[in-house]
């Protein structure tokens, strides 16, 4: 069984480790989270099942980093923000799995700080990886795995239709639910409201598939709400935001060659995921009722740790670690 050093106990930490105990696939021998409401608290009361000996803590300096086989990070989207704690990490040698979604292809908006972490990882013997079910695998890591029939790939198109009724209040808030259009720019502009990774699943596509963006663009829209609905927020009336469109174009010279939809909204008609694949053969996936998110984002992040365990030390993504599936228990 893993022993994790549980970096982050919101919403998605908590999700994370309770399936880490239900799948008996390890436990949480230590707990890191800089919150005030939650440094000191004992693990188990938040996340009922958890070791009654572990507490909360509000930095490393307890740390026995010769217990942990994994650190899980579910903090922030922000690469940047991020980076004091996977340079902590690193420098110890830790195998590092992240939830941050620009983690999950850092060569698009933070070059220069992905070098400088690889070496990191290199130089202490540790390994980092960013993944998740959007960015990680929906719109990036399965649409590639989809052309292993192609003999050639043109054009990639994914579309990721999801109904947000059933996802955390965290993620709920990220995609503006409730507001109105000034609030709405106003979050925009601040680069508080978006569904980070958009971007970094686009190129993460083209890299593998080697096709050449010249250009790409990236924009993003409310989505209005045509009658009242319930949400985590509270009533979302008719008229009001229920949730973002966004799209993102990466250009060969003047040709689409890939293209991504994103929609997160309350109440969304018939919610999918898409993969279509321009080339021989020609692919297109559905899988109907798309994927709840954050079910899928736990299994992910769990699920990853076995493979990037298998790795040379360094920065990875999904492109650079063994095939992930579906961890069984560990056996007693």
């Amino acid at each position: 069984m893993w022993k994790i050093l549980q970096v982050g106990v919101g919403p998605l930490g908590i999700k994370i480790v309770s399936d880490l105990h239900e799948r008996k696939l390890g436990r949480v021998v230590a707990a890191v989270d800089t919150s005030p409401a939650l440094a000191g608290k004992k693990l188990a009361e938040v996340v009922p099942g958890s070791p009654k000996s572990v507490s909360i803590a509000a930095d490393y300096d307890d740390v026995d980093w010769s217990a942990i086989d994994c650190a899980i990070v579910a903090s922030s989207s922000d690469l940047a923000k991020c980076a004091p704690t996977f340079r902590t990490l690193l420098a110890h040698g830790a195998t590092v799995v992240s939830t941050c979604e620009e983690l999950s292809w850092p060569y698009l908006r933070h070059k220069k700080l992905s070098a400088e972490l690889d070496a990191l990882a290199k130089k202490h013997g540790g390994r980092l990886l960013g993944t998740g079910v959007n960015p990680g695998f929906l719109m990036d890591t399965f649409p590639v795995a989809a052309t292993a029939i192609s003999k050639s790939v043109e054009r990639v198109e994914v579309h990721r239709y999801q109904d947000a009724s059933s996802r955390r209040i965290p993620f709920q808030k990220k995609i503006g639910v409730g507001l109105d259009d000034k609030q709405f720019d106003a979050q925009v502009k601040a680069g508080t409201l978006r569904h980070v990774g958009l971007g970094e699943s686009l190129h993460f596509i083209a890299a593998q598939l080697g096709l050449t963006v010249t250009r790409w663009e990236e924009d993003i829209h409310p989505v209005y709400a045509t009658k009242s609905m319930k949400s985590g927020l509270g009533i979302v009336k008719k008229g009001s935001i229920c949730g973002v469109r966004q799209e993102a174009r990466g250009y060969t010279g003047d040709r689409i060659t890939v293209e991504l939809k994103f929609q997160a909204s309350i109440g969304l008609k018939d919610p999918h995921d898409r993969v279509i694949v321009t080339g021989t053969p020609p692919i297109d996936l559905v899988w109907q009722g798309g994927v709840q998110g954050d079910i899928a984002t736990s299994a992910i992040t769990l699920n990853s740790i076995r493979s990037l365990k298998q790795c040379a030390p360094g920065l990875h993504t999904m492109a650079s670690i063994p095939l992930v599936g579906c961890v069984a228990p560990a056996k007693k």
